[in-house]
């Protein structure tokens, strides 16, 4: 099966509302306080889930329980008051409430802009692939990136309001790995989640036409070379048109992350962009998933970028 274009939610107009959800892990407080002020200064209403600012009892690497965390997304999403809804951070958690949220009702509530990253790569997939609705790989309002640099602001909310605007994406530090140019629908995200998913009900069974970007962080060389190598031995890459990389912070030196990304990516034959700037590093461009884009890698030297064919919003 070939990957094909998703459909793109409506882009917002000042006064839209914005649910903020905490689908992983907990938030701290002063940090959701200014994401939602930053968000205010939009011309945006940010709402609140009930369950937002939550710690579980128990387990304090969650964001409150499964079913509060599942329960929030569902209701801001079926809310028809609602535009839009941004994660507030990842952390850990998405994997045990997916399964929880009521996917039929989603459908029926019809598409809006989905924002976040990191942990929230599950959530990316599910509304791939049981929604059909393109999403935002973007930051999340309580995160520092979001809070602290200029140029990840102005990406995400240029990409909401004015997406026409932001069709070609990369920072000056986007390089060649592989030479080449590819056309494919963009998807992907934090890849250690990616191959977390293997083996579960609704998996992405066909990377066929896609054009793949990926990050993550903390994980050592080595790790990223298993996490690859698993998606390589399960076919999760066969057919892919190309490979945009984003930030490997705190992934060790990057000279060492750049050997493996070139072993493990380069067999695949197909153009590889690496420091494309998304993820978690200090500036966070938001990247439109389930759209038709284009990656160029000129092997000339020239500016490696991937541009979507498409605004990411309708």
């Amino acid at each position: 099966m070939t990957l094909v274009p998703l459909t793109r939610p409506a882009r917002l107009r000042p006064g839209a509302r914005i649910a903020v959800v905490s689908p992983s892990g907990p938030v701290p407080a002063d940090r959701l306080e200014a994401g939602l002020d930053v968000l205010r200064g939009w011309g945006l209403e940010p709402v609140e889930a009930p369950h937002a600012r939550e710690v579980h009892p128990e387990l304090d690497y969650l964001a409150g329980t499964d079913e509060a965390r599942a329960r929030d997304l569902q209701e801001a999403w079926c809310d028809p008051a609602v535009d839009a809804v941004i994660c507030a951070r990842g952390g850990y958690g998405v994997h045990r409430m997916v399964d929880l949220v009521d996917w039929g009702a989603m459908r029926a509530a019809g598409p809006k802009v989905f924002i976040g990253y990191s942990d929230i790569t599950v959530l990316h997939e599910a509304f791939a692939q049981r929604m059909g609705l393109a999403t935002l790989h973007g930051p999340m309002a309580g995160t520092e990136t979001f809070l602290k640099d200029p140029d990840t602001q102005e990406s995400l909310r240029a990409t909401l309001f004015e997406p026409d605007s932001v069709r070609t994406l990369g920072l000056p530090t986007a390089r060649v790995l592989v030479p080449g140019r590819a056309r494919g629908i963009t998807y992907g995200g934090c890849v250690s989640l990616l191959a977390a998913e293997l083996g579960t009900p609704h998996v992405r069974t066909s990377a066929r036409g896609g054009l793949l970007v990926i990050e993550d962080t903390t994980e050592d060389p080595y790790s990223i070379d298993r996490i690859l190598t698993q998606l390589l031995r399960a076919g999760a890459l066969d057919g892919v048109a190309g490979v945009a990389c984003g930030s490997w912070a705190g992934c060790g030196p990057y000279e060492e992350v750049r050997a493996v990304l070139a072993d493990r990516l380069g067999p695949l034959g197909v153009p590889v962009v690496e420091e494309l700037g998304f993820g978690h590093g200090p500036t966070a461009l938001t990247i439109p998933l389930g759209v038709p884009a284009v990656l160029d890698a000129p092997a000339d030297g020239g500016p490696a970028t991937l541009t979507v064919e498409v605004p990411a919003l309708s």
